[in-house]
């Protein structure tokens, strides 16, 4: 899934380019439009997020998707993986459709507003037109919590610290940049709130499936779930095994050294001799208890 994400952004960013050319634009067709403009339109909320300005900002996006994205997909699978990725893409777009009505009441945008570097004269309608949202940040932002919330001591580098950085205090930094980038530098033309707000959904929703882990098993188990399954088990096993074994050392009746190796040469010389006969007669010659003796050795081992 992450793969496809990858490929359906890129091929959208050349469609971009191309049909601009013919004088088709994309973004205003696709982009998320403040919702009292007269070019909204309620799909876009889904098609803003693979649209992307530039090749900086669907290069550094699609990145991060790929290192991270993938590991997240491995861990919960490709259904679980995608609609999270997409309540956080959406949920982004709702914050920064809160944020654009904030400052459309705030300022108490009149009848006519200039635009300041032009100093044009245009409508109120013409005036929020403006506010256009494009681009995966805030899903892909989701995707970040994501991972410091699943391997938050997981050591990553992140240039330019020439040194590791903990994964949940990497997720910390980003949201105080953010939060900072947001309250100091409002003309800059990036959607700090979006962000944020892919973010925050993304928290809410990994919550509630912590929460109510029962709702989530419509996806399926994963790869991932199903390794980790295996480890937690073997970890069990390896629990009740020592578990025994602490027991036999304090059981008065426990064997004795000599005991235990002669017993131990006894079992090899079995399997040795059980190895033997498949090697000459094949595996189908062995009896059932053979075959027992052979399995319960490789368990032990």
């Amino acid at each position: 899934m992450t793969k496809n994400l990858l490929i359906v952004n890129f091929l959208a960013f050349a469609a971009t380019w191309v049909l601009e050319l013919r004088g088709i634009d994309l973004t205003q067709l696709l982009g998320l439009h403040f919702f009292l403009a007269s070019d909204f339109q309620i799909y876009q909320f889904f098609t803003y997020m693979f649209l992307h300005g530039g090749f900086t900002h669907i290069f550094f996006n699609m990145f991060a998707l790929w290192m991270f994205g993938s590991v997240i997909e491995r861990v919960w699978g490709p259904k679980k993986f995608i609609f999270y990725y997409i309540v956080c893409g959406i949920g982004a777009g709702i914050t920064q459709e809160l944020v654009q009505y904030a400052t459309y009441t705030i300022e108490g945008i009149s009848a006519y507003q200039y635009v300041s570097a032009g100093g044009v004269q245009m409508t109120t309608d013409a005036y929020i037109n403006l506010w256009t949202t494009i681009g995966a940040s805030g899903a892909v932002y989701g995707i970040l919590l994501a991972f410091g919330m699943i391997f938050p001591n997981e050591r990553l580098f992140i240039i330019p610290f020439p040194f590791p950085i903990k994964a949940k205090w990497l997720i910390v930094g980003y949201i105080a940049i953010e939060l900072f980038s947001a309250m100091t530098g409002p003309g800059d033309g990036v959607a700090h709130m979006a962000h944020l707000g892919g973010m925050l959904f993304g928290f809410l929703l990994i919550r509630y499936w912590q929460k109510h882990p029962d709702s989530s098993q419509g996806f399926g188990r994963s790869r991932g779930q199903e390794f980790f399954e295996n480890m937690k088990r073997r970890y069990d096993q390896r629990q009740q095994q020592n578990n025994r074994m602490k027991a036999e050392q304090t059981d008065p009746r426990r064997e004795s050294d000599e005991e235990y190796n002669a017993r131990k040469r006894k079992n090899q010389e079995e399997v040795d001799a059980i190895l033997d006969k498949i090697r000459k007669s094949g595996y189908d010659s062995l009896t059932k208890e053979e075959k027992k003796k052979l399995f319960d050795q490789s368990r032990e081992s």
